[in-house]
């Protein structure tokens, strides 16, 4: 794949500008900065098979036709200590974008003073006492000449659509990660039958052995080899057991629930139907809410290093108030006394020890990196997309062979039962078929787990399915409050 190479502009200001016009100035600072993301080039369609069409645009839950995931999905999104998290982040970001616009309006204060006095008089030998009542409001205002301030406001809107996105990415991996949990508690669960298969095999084994002992048909040694595969067997069990209630825990904490292992499962495996359709690279860059938070950061951070060049320029304020100091508090409400004065003052920084100078590269260099990270993102998703792609067609083909291996498996031990019975063949020959088709089962659920895995990871390096409402705000009063999910 041909990549393009990343480009950060340093573009000088002209008419063409999508951005309102400010005043002439000169070079003060350097050229006006402009930083956009570009994405690497990519194909026309997938890698992998050579895939493309539409993006898939249903809940993706739905093709694994379990609705028990979906509601524990929707548990999740609702409960989970992490999500809510986010979520205050974004309503952190959301009233930090507030904060800095209403910095950018006319700051009005007022006072009211009362101050007494007590002076005394030699020529009368006596003291007077008086007081005097002020009120005052006073404005302060910095015009924004040169769109420095614009440039924070923009800056702290695009940090709060980074913050939405973030949450948008931190939803849709945590539906994957229940999904993937779910099925790995089904499959701990189903390889937990499988040893107990495995342990009720070797038992009719060692019966049918300690039988043929009996009528002298077989050896002490062959026993003994009988108990030990039954033994080690049970041990299996017990493995597998805790197995299922580590996954069981592991995905009750993402319910925000206590880990308390008592989940029920029903230790079934989906088997899936075809991929849908996948799109194509670039229609994913506006699919992925990490792309989409990426690129906020850098348009983000070019404003910060556009606001850095700025502030490098004169400022220009507007101080101004009302005022009054009369010694009788009605004289303090009267007009006619109000005292009033307008100032006017431009500042402009001459030196500072090359603060400003070092404030502005290192505001540069912050977006140069953000750029990067853009291209960083863009690249892992695409990898991500094709990783998932390749190993669904892959363990489609291990599925159906493994599936006729577990087929001649069950035939072989069919018939190494029947001649071990006979007297046609030894216990290993019998013990060595059994194993072989519980292997050969054990390993359909694996592959067939790590299929359903897949196509999780396949969704979610699509950026999910379109939501089907809105999310809640999360309820502080309880850890478990009955907000409406979404599903990704």
């Amino acid at each position: 794949m041909k990549q393009a190479s990343i480009v950060l502009g340093f573009l000088a200001m002209g008419a063409c500008s999508t951005v309102p016009s400010v005043p002439s100035l000169p070079s003060f600072g350097g050229d006006r900065l402009v930083v956009f993301p570009i994405a690497p080039d990519a194909p026309d369609a997938w890698a992998a098979n050579g895939v493309s069409g539409e993006l898939p645009q249903t809940d993706w839950l739905a093709q694994f036709n379990d609705e028990t995931l979906v509601a524990l999905v929707n548990e999740a999104l609702a409960a989970n200590p992490s999500i809510r998290s986010q979520f205050y982040a974004v309503e952190a970001a959301r009233a930090q974008a507030r904060s800095t616009y209403g910095r950018t309006l006319p700051s009005i204060s007022g006072s009211a003073s009362v101050t007494g006095t007590d002076t005394y008089l030699e020529a009368t030998d006596s003291r007077v006492s008086g007081e005097s009542y002020g009120l005052g409001l006073d404005l302060n205002w910095e015009l924004d000449l040169w769109g420095r301030l614009r440039a924070s406001i923009n800056a702290a809107e695009s940090d709060l659509i980074a913050s939405e996105a973030d949450l948008a990415s931190a939803r849709l991996a945590l539906a994957a990660q229940t999904a993937s949990a779910w099925f790995d508690l089904n499959e701990a669960l189903a390889q937990e039958r499988v040893a107990v298969e495995t342990f009720e095999a070797r038992t009719r084994a060692l019966e049918l052995t300690e039988r043929r002992l009996s009528r002298g048909l077989s050896s002490a040694l062959d026993v003994r080899t009988a108990r030990t595969t039954q033994a080690s067997a049970e041990a299996s069990i017990a493995a597998q057991r805790l197995a299922s209630q580590n996954a069981t825990r592991r995905l009750e904490i993402l319910l925000g629930r206590y880990p308390s292992a008592e989940l029920d499962a029903s230790a079934d495996l989906p088997e899936l139907p075809g991929l849908p359709p996948a799109g194509n690279p670039t229609l994913l860059l506006t699919r992925r809410p990490d792309i989409a938070a990426a690129e906020a950061r850098v348009t983000s951070a070019g404003l910060r290093a556009e606001q850095a060049r700025l502030a490098m320029l004169p400022s220009f304020r507007l101080t101004g108030g009302v005022s009054t100091s009369e010694a009788d508090i009605a004289d303090a409400f009267d007009p006619g006394r109000i005292a009033a004065r307008l100032v006017a003052s431009l500042t402009a920084p001459i030196f500072n020890g090359g603060a400003l100078d070092a404030d502005r590269d290192a505001a540069v260099a912050q977006a140069r990196a953000a750029v990067e990270n853009y291209a960083a993102t863009t690249l892992t998703a695409w990898r991500e997309v094709e990783d998932a792609l390749a190993a669904d067609s892959l363990l489609a083909q291990q599925e159906e062979a493994q599936l006729r291996a577990l087929e001649e498996a069950r035939l072989a031990e069919e018939l190494a039962t029947r001649q071990y019975t006979n007297g046609l063949v030894s216990i290993f020959n019998l013990i060595d078929s059994q194993t072989r088709r519980l292997n050969a089962e054990s390993t359909v659920i694996s592959v067939r787990s790590a299929r359903a895995s897949n196509r999780v990871s396949f969704h979610l390096a699509l950026g999910g399915g379109l939501p089907v409402s809105e999310p809640a705000a999360p309820t502080v009063a309880s850890t478990n409050s009955p907000e409406e999910a979404i599903l990704p």
